[in-house]
């Protein structure tokens, strides 16, 4: 017996999506998800042996989650339990545990499953724990969103977090082939047909299966064509959460793809934001990110190109404002690589964050009145550009306590090489000068 506190799932009676009505009874007819359901896989294990625990699924959407949940509880014969985090609040939560602990009485573990867990707020999380601590239930949550940006720690604790993945092409079509058996001998489909509904339902088996059906119902004398699918994608609309995991892993892979030099891949990831519906501005900020974090000083050009192809799109839109990213991606993935400046930043911030507030030295400061004067404001500054070469060698621009600090170590790639060679030269020049500021 599973229940459905919003009805989500409709009556026996009616009307019903082909997606429900392949949602499949038991593991054989689940497709996908072999990472974690193979035989010997630690969740396989505890659904095949009844002995369910909490656990949270994070994935996709359309990736079998809720249908993954209710094989468990079946599995367990425990009483399955859904509600919803946008549609519920404390009233239900509390209804919920109520009809949980009826069925504790008579012996029967609940599964309490809360599609889009990451929804509620902290102090709904926080609601859940005595129950989940006491085994009034077996907690389930569903999430597209990363459960450690999201979830309560707390929560997290008692958990057992599960990755779903996207299902992949052969997948798709046996899930695809499945539903057109269901819809029976007047409704036929070529191969090809069928492909091009995987490739645009993107890993989701509910997206494929809904595209099946309406091209289903468009189909002239049940005949699936490419003329049938054409009317049913005019508007290709892949995943892409623009706040949520997946926004943040394409742009990981972008930005990794320019670190590594490999202009094709940053482009193919770029082309994907964009058809995912991602800002071309929001790119191009990142852009100017990866010219300081990864280029630097090895070729300071790339930072002008980011940001000249920040103002494109500003100035122009699109479609010219997009290309000058690609250009821009492009040409930072082939640049010279060096996160030196990053380092040093990085270096140096920690530094002042951690150390002393420390006094500037009196030869660095400024002496605007002859009261500073007096005091040794400035007495002593080494003007550099009277000095041999415009170098004050053996002076010191640190407090006394942090002289000879490094933070800025040039690698030997692009200009950073020519700048290295140069603060060596420098470097030397120092050690052998006889005018030395502290020592």
């Amino acid at each position: 017996m599973t229940d459905d506190m919003f009805g989500a799932e409709g009556g026996s009676s009616g009307y019903q999506p082909l997606a429900a009505r392949l949602r499949p009874a038991d593991l054989v007819g689940y497709a996908g998800q072999s990472h974690i359901l193979a035989p010997g896989k630690p969740l396989r294990e505890a659904i095949d042996r009844r002995q369910l625990h909490s656990m949270i699924f994070w994935g996709p959407p359309g990736v079998g989650k809720t249908t993954l949940a209710r094989i468990a509880a079946e599995a367990a014969d425990a009483h399955f339990l859904q509600i919803s985090a946008v549609l519920s609040g404390v009233k239900e939560i509390r209804e919920a545990i109520a009809q949980a602990r009826q069925h504790k009485s008579t012996g029967r573990d609940t599964v309490l499953f809360v599609d889009e867990v990451h929804r509620f707020n902290k102090s709904q999380q926080d609601a859940f724990l005595p129950y989940v601590e006491d085994g009034t239930v077996i907690f389930v949550g569903a999430t597209t969103e990363n459960p450690s940006f999201e979830l309560n720690n707390a929560l997290l604790s008692r958990t057992r977090v599960y990755r779903l993945r996207s299902l992949d092409k052969d997948e798709l079509m046996s899930v695809l082939h499945r539903g057109l058996d269901e819809l029976g001998d007047q409704v036929s489909a070529a191969s090809d047909c069928l492909e091009l509904i995987a490739a645009q339902a993107d890993g989701d088996a509910r997206r494929s299966l809904n595209l099946l059906e309406l091209a289903a119902d468009l189909a002239e004398d049940g005949e699936i064509t490419e003329q049938t699918l054409r009317e049913v994608l005019q508007v290709s609309l892949r995943r892409f959460d623009k706040g949520g995991d997946l926004f943040y892993d394409q742009i990981s892979a972008l930005h990794k793809a320019v670190r590594g030099s490999a202009p094709d891949a940053a482009l193919y990831w770029y082309c994907r934001m964009l058809d995912g519906g991602c800002d071309p501005i929001y790119v191009a900020r990142r852009v100017v990110r990866m010219a300081s974090e990864d280029i630097g000083n090895a070729d300071p050009r790339a930072l002008t190109m980011a940001l000249d192809a920040w103002q494109v799109q500003e100035r122009l839109g699109s479609p010219e404002g997009e290309l000058a990213i690609a250009q821009a991606i492009i040409y930072l993935a082939c640049a010279a690589k060096s996160n030196a400046v990053y380092t040093a930043y990085n270096a140096a911030r920690a530094e002042v964050a951690e150390g002393d507030s420390e006094e500037v030295p009196l030869h660095l400061r400024n002496a605007p009145t002859s009261l500073m004067k007096d005091m040794d404001y400035g007495a002593d500054y080494r003007y550099a550009h009277d000095e041999e070469g415009g170098y004050a060698a053996g002076e010191n621009y640190f407090p006394e306590s942090l002289q000879h600090r490094q933070y800025y170590h040039p690698v030997d790639r692009g200009l950073e090489q020519r700048i290295s060679e140069k603060l060596q030269y420098l470097r030397d020049r120092d050690k052998s000068s006889t005018i030395r500021r502290y020592d």
